[in-house]
């Protein structure tokens, strides 16, 4: 990367600087995570010749704390002429024999291949028999093949595909292998319905959970999850719900780690034109990471792991004030666009209440974080989040379902151009905004149609990974 190229990054208002992302240009899918020898690794999708999708190798990071990040050389880049000449698309990343191997997919047409690393995951060698799985099976007319996602179950390896069945609804293909290499077809783990779940899954992710299993799936939008039971053939949801309210996180991937946590990331999308994203020499970034568990309810649950704490710096404190329709700068003159926010309120009789971030002076720029009571819906609304008519600007969110609600916690992560949202623990909402004024720093609090109150609000100026 050149000096002028590192120069315009580091001003880059808009540019995150405590998410992960690649040094520059274009990055999408997490792909591979996995724990070796104590420290994570993350792959990525990763175009290394400019801000655009093209290209696709898989970038490669390593970290001992999920926090901050050291970038290693490209794990995979296509090879001329060979089964993935036209892009090394996602994957997966497991130790086979103690062996760290990449499953993945190489496109036109879309195979699955295998590489395999013996220097601690510093270079890979790629199977010379690629493809090991070469179509998919025989008989069954397909909307794609693509995205292993594979696990150790009993002496013998399980992947699904993503896929989708034409007609029927998108599909998790279901393999089993002892070497990688050889794989048998075991059918269909679980079929959806276009109406409900979209023509093609994208990224499945199948794992245990609690006492269930959980199918994610991304079909060409929000990533819908799955929990239910699992017979060693196929899996039989229960209940299903949305991993993301929103429409920037897309195409997630995760670990188990040694703690017995199940750790996901996902790809936050921009909201800006193609022309923005080349001018500017970088394109996406991937979410903070999110554990994943079952509350005793049986319900979901999603919060942000605890290493983040690491990145806290000054702190300030809120307690009991009341939030009256239309009150403002209730938390002083409290500013900033990388922040970490932890605000429990109690809605009392307001109809609608939350959290403004990123609000300008005049108020010509700000993003609402808002739970509406009477449809239980949160909302990041960013209709006024920038003055730049050219970037997305619109209200993203859905159904949170909580009843009875007493108090909500929302607890927010502003990074330049994310704001990230988890709300008591059961639901995440992440959106992204580019604010034109130096001065749209401003946070507080409001209410509408009655009072709230704010039980606690604790701020921490959040220092960056790099």
């Amino acid at each position: 990367m050149d000096q002028a190229l590192r120069d315009k990054l580091a001003r880059d208002p808009h540019r995150p600087r405590y998410h992960f992302l690649p040094p520059a240009h274009w990055m999408n899918d997490p792909n591979g995570p996995i724990q070796y020898r104590g420290e994570y690794h993350l792959f990525y999708q990763h175009n290394p010749d400019g801000a655009y999708h093209a290209n696709m190798h898989w970038g490669h990071a390593v970290s001992r704390d999920l926090v901050h990040w050291r970038h290693l050389p490209i794990a995979l880049a296509p090879t001329p002429g060979g089964p993935d000449k036209d892009g090394i698309w996602s994957g997966c990343a497991v130790l086979h024999e103690g062996v760290p191997s990449i499953l993945y997919t190489g496109v036109h047409p879309q195979v699955q291949c295998l590489a395999r690393s013996y220097d601690d995951m510093l270079t890979w060698q790629k199977y010379p028999g690629n493809p090991v799985i070469a179509a998919p099976p025989q008989g069954l007319r397909v909307t794609g093949f693509r995205d292993p996602f594979a696990w150790r179950e009993g002496d013998e390896w399980r992947v699904v595909i993503g896929s989708g069945l034409e007609g029927v609804g998108g599909a998790a293909l279901l393999y089993r292998s002892r070497d990688l290499i050889h794989w048998e077809y075991l059918g269909p783990l679980c079929i959806g319905k276009i109406e409900e779940s979209g023509k093609m899954w994208e990224c499945p992710n199948f794992f245990p959970l609690g006492a269930k299993h959980a199918l994610a799936v991304s079909p060409y939008g929000k990533v819908i999850y799955f929990l239910g039971e699992y017979d060693g053939r196929t899996f039989r949801p229960e209940t299903r719900g949305l991993l993301d309210l929103g429409e920037s996180f897309y195409a997630p991937n995760c670990l188990l780690d040694n703690k017995g946590r199940r750790i996901m990331w996902g790809w936050l999308k921009e909201a800006r034109g193609k022309e923005a994203q080349i001018a500017s020499g970088w394109s996406g970034l991937h979410s903070l990471p999110r554990e994943l568990f079952l509350h005793p309810d049986g319900a979901l649950g999603v919060r942000p792991v605890t290493e983040l704490q690491v990145l806290r710096g000054t702190h300030r404190h809120f307690a009991d004030l009341a939030i009256a329709p239309g009150a403002s700068y209730l938390l002083g003159d409290l500013r900033g666009d990388m922040l970490e926010i932890i605000a429990t309120i109690a809605p009392g009789d307001a109809t609608e209440f939350g959290l403004v971030v990123r609000r300008a002076p005049d108020e010509s720029e700000q993003a609402i974080i808002a739970y509406g009571v009477a449809e239980r819906r949160l909302s990041i609304n960013g209709e006024h989040s920038s003055l730049d008519e050219t970037v997305t600007r619109k209200v993203v969110g859905d159904i949170l379902g909580l009843t009875g609600l007493k108090e909500l916690t929302l607890h927010v992560f502003l990074d330049r151009s994310v704001i990230e949202v988890y709300a008591n623990e059961r639901a995440a909402l992440t959106a992204r905004v580019y604010p034109t004024r130096a001065d749209s720093l401003g946070v507080d609090a409001f209410a509408v149609g009655g009072s709230a109150r704010v039980l606690s609000c604790d701020v921490w100026e959040m220092q960056g990974i790099w």
